[in-house]
C-alpha cells in the first residue's frame, strides 16, 4: 500500500534523528519565546505540562523538541484513538513521558501501534469514512480514511523535520 511505504520512509527520516537525540535536547531552547514542556512542583501533581494557547498567539513561539514530541503525542493518540473506535482523549490528559528515552519509546510505540492500523485497512476501510482529524460537515465526516492515513505522514514529515532542525541548531550552536 502506498501510505504504508510513504508511512515507513517518514519514519526512517524521523528515526535518523531519534537516535541522535540527546537528553539534553529536549529541553533545550531556542529563543526567548518558545513553547515547552514544564514540571510543575510535586504538591501540584510533578506532571509535565506543555505550554499551550487556545488560540495561536502571534507571534508564534518556536517549540521545543520537548514540546513536539509532546504534540506528536497527542494528535497521533488521538488519531489511534479514533482509528481504533475508542474515545478520543483530551488534549489535557496525554501525558508526556519525559525527556530522552522516555520520549523516544512512546513515539516509537505510536509507530507500532500505527502499523498496526495500517496492517489491518481493507481497501473497504480506507474508503470508509474518517472522523479526525477535520470535523464532519452538516452531511458526516468529508474524508476517508486514506485521507487521515495520507495526514499522519504529512504531519509527521513536518514534525520530525522541525525536531531535525531543531537537534541540528543545538549541536552546531
Amino acid at each position: 500500500m502506498l501510505l504504508r511505504r510513504q508511512f515507513e520512509l517518514t519514519w526512517a527520516l524521523f528515526e535518523y534523528h531519534l537516535e541522535r537525540l540527546s537528553y539534553e535536547d529536549f529541553l533545550w531552547e531556542p529563543a526567548a519565546h518558545t513553547w515547552t514542556l514544564r514540571r510543575p512542583a510535586p504538591a501540584d501533581g510533578g506532571a509535565w505540562a506543555p505550554d499551550w494557547a487556545d488560540t495561536e498567539p502571534d507571534p508564534v513561539p518556536v517549540p521545543t523538541i520537548a514540546w513536539l514530541s509532546w504534540h506528536i503525542g497527542w494528535w497521533w493518540g488521538v488519531t489511534l484513538d479514533h482509528a481504533q473506535g475508542r474515545p478520543p482523549r483530551d488534549r489535557a490528559d496525554v501525558a508526556w513521558p519525559g525527556p530522552g528515552e522516555p520520549a523516544v519509546a512512546r513515539l516509537r510505540a505510536l509507530h507500532d501501534e500505527w502499523l498496526t492500523v495500517l496492517d489491518g485497512l481493507t481497501d473497504a476501510g480506507l474508503d470508509a469514512p474518517a472522523p479526525f482529524p477535520w470535523p464532519a460537515g452538516a452531511d458526516g465526516p468529508r474524508y476517508a480514511v486514506a485521507d487521515m492515513a495520507a495526514w499522519v505522514n504529512a504531519e509527521l514529515m513536518k514534525n520530525a523535520a522541525e525536531i531535525g532542525q531543531l537537534r541540528m541548531l543545538r549541536a552546531a550552536a
